[in-house]
Formats: structure tokens, C-alpha cells, sequence
């Protein structure tokens, strides 16, 4: 299931001789880690949930990441260099950085666990006697789950002070435990993740050679010429690609403030042309230009770059083809767990997508998970390969099953059934595989499904009075998933197994490394974690970002609600498109394995549902058809000398995102996204 790429982007550095002596984790490339995780902490809590505007993490090449990158190799190394050149941060030494900037800006950011604030506060702030959310979540929570119910019985007080502001007051009384108790599940999911990410890094890394498109600019920018220079920017190339984006996104950032500066268009409502049948079935097209995306997917394999954007429109001209068979959209059934982004049936094909193509994963890398085991019971000795991991195998094994059985209990002591527990949790861990696997091998800069795992769940196995996922359960299951897995695009598995694959080829010491991440991760969460409910009691949350403080953070109380209740759904149907989700992929990939011509790849369905591949669709295929067309008629070599083009409009596109934060913020503009929101 090896890659199939043209030219490997990230070419690995490991020998077979003696170890190359290991550093990077210095004193100073931990302080700045330590520096940058807190104010980071600090600050992304504002742009993201304040300001709204860009985020400088939320993925998994942050902006605010390769900033700092830039930031110590053209201001911070040039000033050293003017006193000593032996003061200069060494190459090791900024990788590090940036390896622990992919953690402190991804945490406190939008995404993944930090939807839990607003989601143990919002369902007891909006709940009325109409709903009835009281009533279907007062009798089965934990006090030690939401503040709300700290002294055991319903307080008004603390989810309607963080919403509508104190002054700064904060109640602490009530948050305390609910603190302790959400900080130790998300630190576990952590610390699997951690675990994961050394047990997958050799088997994706170098037997599989997946690509990891991401790291290639951050390579690229920290390489430098023998007079101590960048090397990337001695490449005129890289200039008019840097250039071109910052060109644009100056005039369109301009426009904002001064309406006649003229705007270059990079989003086309198609609303507008699609509005007569069948075409109208379609639902939601949006067509939109990020250069940076633009960039970055110039550096997929073709197949991979192909299958993202066309099986995204393929699953939209389905509803074409029901809409000719007489089943318009409207009559579809469209099960409240997709949100909106597509409707059941598309849906369940993801489903099956993903679980087909994580058990051909595991069943691919069967050598390797059966080393693993035979080492975590002493019946193998560790090679030498091992001693370059961030944690010995034994070490990673039980870390990762100690991790999952603290998690699963945590789950059951909330209320939910340990049947369902061990379903949810088994869900996550594939959907974090596949996504993560979309990271490494499909460079996309954020990942999400669209939905979290409960919501299938729920409509495979049964919800309702007598079922699997009965009142007591649903409450607090829907509470940990719309709390921990509604938004994948913050979760930490990718930026683990990037940053593994970096120290490993850049000889940077893994171990040290790993405790730097551990601790900048530790930082960067605690100012995160009182910035965000800091800023509630100060501003209230109803002047956040509408869509984390108020819409998403709803959903605990619809999908208990919903599932308590019992579902009006034909879970043979489901199950019918969940294989035929499952059989479509292992097609695919039987046919990637017998014909090197086939075209498809399962990624692209996995993707073909949620808002990233709506937002990044068209710029991928723009990437993807430039790359087609240099190689067609250029060949390797031309594709090898235009590279540095599109490297350097990502890079122009990220510089303008930075630039415009800064500027967006002096102004107090809220709103202003550059990328995908």
C-alpha cells in the first residue's frame, strides 16, 4: 500500500551504520518552545474564539508554526550570526521549535477537545421548557461532569455567567472538579495518541514511505547555503509564487478596509447557476481558491490529488442520479448526526470507507503490529531501529492500552454502557487512523468527517427506549463526543507522528523531544483553558465565535435528545450503504494493488463529505491539474524545477495570513479568513 509518488518529497536521512549523534532539544530550543507554548496559549484562544479571524492553529501546518520558523531563521539567526556564528539557533535546534509549535498552536486553537467548554455550558444555558434539554440530561450527568450541576442540583449561574459575562467573576467552586475530571480524559487521549504515533511512525514513515506533503516546506525553509543563508530563497521561483499570493491576499485585505482598492475574486457563490433540477439537488458547491492549498497540493501523487476533489463531486452527483431515479434531495432521508453536509445514504458510504480502509491499514502493517505485540511480552528483542523511537515498543504498547482502559473507564463511570463505551472509543480510534493517514500521505491541511462517531453509532446499533443507547447512555455519551470527537481537525495524532518523522530524519533526540512536546502541551492547554473561560466571564461567550460558543456547543443536547427519544431510521438500509462503502473501497484499493494505471484512491472517499473537502476541493484540482500538466509535458524534471513556485505561494499565502492577524487585531477586525474556516 506503498505511496506511489514521483519524486519522494520528504527523503529520509536514516543510516545503517553507526547513529548519528542525536541533538536539537537544547536549553534555548526549550525555552523558546516553553516561551511560544504560552503566549500561543494565550493568544490563539483570542483570534480564534474573539476575533474569529484566521486560525493560527486548527491545522496541522499551522500558520503561527511556520511563522515562528521564519521568525528565527530571517530575524532571530541573522542577529545572532552578527555576534557569533556558533550563537546561531542550528537546524536541529529550529525543527524542534517547530515541531513543539505544531503542538502549543494546535491546542488551545479551534478543533478537538477545546469544544468541551462551551459544550458542558451551552446545553444548560439554551434549555427551556419547550425543549425539555433539562430533562434529558439532568437525571443521567455526572455533577462531576459539567459545572452546572457541581452541587448536585441544576445552577443557572454558571453556564448564564460565562455566556452573558460577569465582569471577570468566575466561579471556580463549580468548575474545579469538572476541570480535574475533563483534563485527565483529554491528557489520556494524549498520551494514546503519543503512543499511536511511535508505533505507526515505521511502518508509515519508511515501509510504506508515505509522502508527508506538510513537511516538505518547513524542510525546504530551514536548509541553509554554505554562507548560512536560507537556501529556498535564493530560487527566483520561490519569488514570483511568494509574490503572487501575497499580491492577492494584499488586495483583498486591502478591500476591506478601503472598498476601492479593486479585490481579486477567489470565491464564486454558485447558488446563483444552480438553481434548476437536476442540477439544484446537488446541494452546497462552493468554489474557492486557497493558494496555499493550491501549493501544498501540487505535492500529492496524482491519484491521491485526483481522488480528493473528484469523488467529493461524485458523492454530489448522486443526488443527481436519485433525483433522475424520482428521489429528489428533499425526500432523502438526512439524519441529524451529518449536520446538513450530506444526506444518509452518502453519509453511510463514508462510514464504511473508513472502516474498511483502516482494517486493510492494520492488515497491511500485520508484521509490524505483530512485532509490536511480541516485544511488549518479551518475546522479541528490540532492534536497533528501535532505540530511534520516542518511546521503546513495550513502553508504547501498554502506554497506549493504559491509556484506552483509563478512557474507557472514565466513559462507564460517566453513565454510558461499557458495550457502547468500547464501540465509541474503538469508532475514534479508527477515524483518527484514517484522518491521520489523510495527513501523511494527502498533505491536507486540516481533517474532519463531518460528524462524530456517536451519531453512526447510534443509527447502526439502535437508540431509544429498550436499545443499546437508551436515555441514560445518550446523555453522557453525546456529552464526551460533541465534547472530544465533533471536530476533528485540533486532535493530536498527526502533528505526533509529523513531528516523529522529522526527528528521526532530521537526527533530532527523540526521547527529550517527546517530554518537550508533553510539557509544551501541558502549557499551552492550562493558559488555553483559563484564556477561553477567562474571556466568557469577561466578554461572555455569546460575543464568541457563534459557531463554537453557540451552535456546535447545542449539540450534546440534540443528539441526547434525539437518541433518548428513538430513531425514525431502517437500520438495514444503513447497513446496506455502510458495505457498500466498505466493498467500494476494498475495490479500490484491490485495483490500486493489481493495476498501476488505476486512478482512485479510498481517501478521496473518505473526505468526499465534510466542510474541508467543500472548502479545499477546487484548489486541490488546480494543484492537482498543474502538476498533471508540467509532468505530461515537461516531465519529472520540469516538475522538479517548478516546485519551489508552489512552494512559495503556500508559503506567501501563510505570511499574509500572519500579516493580516496582526493588522486584523490592531484594527479589531473580527471575521477575516484567509483559509479555510
Amino acid at each position: 500500500m506503498a505511496s506511489r509518488t514521483l519524486v519522494p518529497p520528504v527523503p529520509s536521512t536514516s543510516v545503517t551504520s553507526a547513529p548519528p549523534k542525536r541533538g536539537g532539544v537544547t536549553f534555548r530550543s526549550v525555552f523558546m518552545s516553553l516561551f511560544l507554548a504560552a503566549m500561543f496559549g494565550y493568544c490563539i484562544p483570542i483570534v480564534d474564539f474573539k476575533m474569529s479571524n484566521t486560525f493560527m492553529g486548527s491545522m496541522h501546518m499551522p500558520a503561527g508554526a511556520i511563522a515562528v520558523l521564519l521568525a528565527l531563521l530571517l530575524i532571530v539567526n541573522p542577529l545572532l550570526r552578527l555576534l557569533s556564528t556558533r550563537l546561531t539557533f542550528t537546524r536541529s535546534e529550529t525543527l524542534t521549535v517547530y515541531i513543539s509549535c505544531l503542538f502549543s498552536t494546535l491546542v488551545p486553537g479551534r478543533g478537538a477537545e477545546n469544544f468541551f467548554v462551551p459544550n458542558i455550558l451551552s446545553s444548560f444555558y439554551y434549555a427551556t421548557r419547550e425543549n425539555k434539554w433539562l430533562d434529558f440530561l439532568t437525571p443521567y450527568l455526572k455533577p462531576w461532569m459539567v459545572p452546572s450541576m457541581h452541587s448536585g442540583k441544576f445552577d443557572p449561574t454558571v453556564a448564564g455567567g460565562w455566556y452573558e459575562g460577569t465582569g471577570g467573576r468566575i466561579p471556580w467552586g463549580a468548575w474545579t472538579t469538572p476541570l480535574i475530571a475533563w483534563t485527565a480524559l483529554i491528557f489520556a487521549i494524549h498520551i494514546m495518541h503519543a503512543c499511536l504515533g511511535v508505533m505507526l511512525r515505521k511502518q508509515w514513515a519508511e515501509r510504506e514511505a508515505l509522502a508527508f506533503p506538510l513537511l516538505r516546506l518547513p524542510l525546504e525553509l530551514s536548509e541553509e547555503s554554505k554562507d548560512g543563508k536560507v537556501a529556498f530563497f535564493k530560487n527566483p521561483l520561490v519569488w514570483v509564487g511568494f509574490g503572487l499570493a501575497v499580491f492577492v491576499e494584499m488586495a483583498n485585505g486591502l478591500n476591506l478596509y478601503f472598498p476601492d482598492v479593486p479585490k481579486v475574486p477567489l470565491f464564486l457563490p454558485m447558488g446563483q447557476y444552480l438553481t434548476e433540477a437536476p442540477w439544484n439537488q446537488m446541494g452546497n458547491v462552493q468554489v474557492q481558491i486557497f493558494p496555499a492549498i493550491v501549493g501544498i497540493s501540487f505535492l500529492l501523487t496524482s491519484e491521491v490529488g485526483f481522488s480528493l476533489w473528484f469523488l467529493h463531486l461524485f458523492s454530489k452527483t448522486q443526488y443527481v442520479a436519485a433525483y433522475m431515479l424520482g428521489y429528489p434531495a428533499a425526500s432523502l432521508e438526512s439524519p441529524f448526526w451529518l449536520r446538513g453536509w450530506a444526506k444518509g445514504f452518502v453519509g453511510y458510504q463514508q462510514v464504511g470507507a473508513i472502516l474498511a480502509y483502516v482494517g486493510l491499514l492494520v492488515w497491511t502493517g500485520r508484521e509490524h503490529w505483530k512485532h509490536i505485540a511480541r516485544r511488549a511480552v518479551g518475546l522479541a528483542k528490540a532492534t536497533d531501529d528501535e532505540r530511534s523511537e520516542a518511546l521503546p515498543y513495550p513502553v508504547a504498547f501498554w502506554g497506549f492500552f493504559g491509556a484506552l482502559t483509563f478512557i474507557l473507564g472514565w466513559t462507564i463511570a460517566s453513565g454510558v454502557r461499557w458495550e457502547i463505551a468500547l464501540l465509541l472509543w474503538a469508532f475514534y480510534l479508527a477515524v483518527s487512523l484514517a484522518l491521520t493517514r489523510l495527513v501523511a500521505e494527502a498533505g491536507l491541511l486540516f481533517v474532519q468527517t463531518g460528524w462524530m462517531p456517536l451519531g453512526p453509532l447510534a443509527f447502526l446499533v439502535g437508540a431509544g427506549p429498550g436499545q443499546l443507547i437508551d436515555a441514560a447512555t445518550a446523555a453522557p455519551a453525546a456529552m464526551i463526543s460533541s465534547s472530544i470527537m465533533l471536530d476533528q481537525r485540533g486532535f493530536t495524532l498527526p502533528s505526533f507522528l509529523q513531528g516523529f518523522k522529522l526527528a528521526h530524519d532530521q537526527n533530532i533526540a527523540p526521547r527529550p523531544l517527546l517530554a518537550l512536546i508533553f510539557s509544551c502541551v501541558i502549557v499551552s492547554f492550562a493558559i488555553g483553558l483559563f484564556s477561553i473561560i477567562q474571556m466568557g466571564y469577561n466578554v461572555g461567550g455569546l460575543q464568541m465565535a457563534s459557531w463554537w460558543a453557540t451552535a456546535a456547543s447545542s449539540q450534546p443536547a440534540v443528539h441526547a435528545v434525539g437518541f433518548a427519544r428513538g430513531l425514525n431510521t431502517s437500520m438495514a438500509a444503513n447497513w446496506f450503504f455502510v458495505g457498500v462503502g466498505a466493498i467500494v473501497t476494498i475495490g479500490m484499493m484491490n485495483a490500486r494493488a493489481r493495476f498501476a494505471w488505476f486512478p482512485l484512491h479510498p481517501l478521496g472517499l473518505i473526505m468526499c463529505v465534510p466542510f474541508a473537502m467543500h472548502a479545499m476541493w477546487l484548489s486541490i484540482f488546480i494543484g492537482w491539474a498543474s502538476k498533471c500538466l508540467i509532468t505530461r509535458f515537461g516531465g519529472s524534471e520540469s516538475y522538479r524545477k517548478v516546485t519551489p513556485f508552489f512552494l512559495g505561494l503556500a508559503l506567501g499565502d501563510i505570511v499574509m495570513v500572519i500579516f493580516w492577524i496582526l493588522v486584523d487585531g490592531q484594527q479589531g477586525r473580527t471575521g477575516h479568513a484567509l483559509l479555510p474556516f
